[in-house]
């Protein structure tokens, strides 16, 4: 498989299986700690375009940060872009662990899933 990242954090146990499912399966991923360097824009809207339900599906929805700027009550009115835009600058506010390469994206941990797309 070609180069893969996974942006994760390093205190949530569901990206700790992320981690441990992808050394199971031979995968060599570049770690990157997602609240200190969050995904780009770019890779936000790649996620964002592959993901059904789009830039909202991205959202961490019960973390603080979503809580603290109030997105619940503001996400009706919020375009995918500003979401986007949103995403690209808090870390702690996309959902992990998110996995991305050149051909595949993956959000959230799902073992079944991660397994067959990774090892196909």
């Amino acid at each position: 498989m070609t180069e893969v990242t996974l942006y994760h954090y390093p205190s949530c146990s569901t990206c700790r299986k992320a981690i441990s499912a992808l050394k199971r399966y031979g995968i060599e991923a570049k770690l990157v700690n997602i609240v200190d360097s969050p995904p780009s824009l770019h890779e936000i809207r790649e996620m964002s375009a592959s993901v059904p339900g789009g830039a909202k599906k991205l959202l961490n929805t019960s973390g603080e940060v979503y809580r603290s700027l109030r997105l619940k009550d503001r996400l009706d009115t919020m375009t995918d872009s500003e979401i986007e835009e949103l995403l690209s600058k808090h870390g702690k506010l996309i959902k992990r662990p998110f996995l991305i390469s050149p051909s595949v994206h993956l959000l959230g941990f799902h073992e079944d899933l991660w397994k067959s797309t990774l090892t196909a």
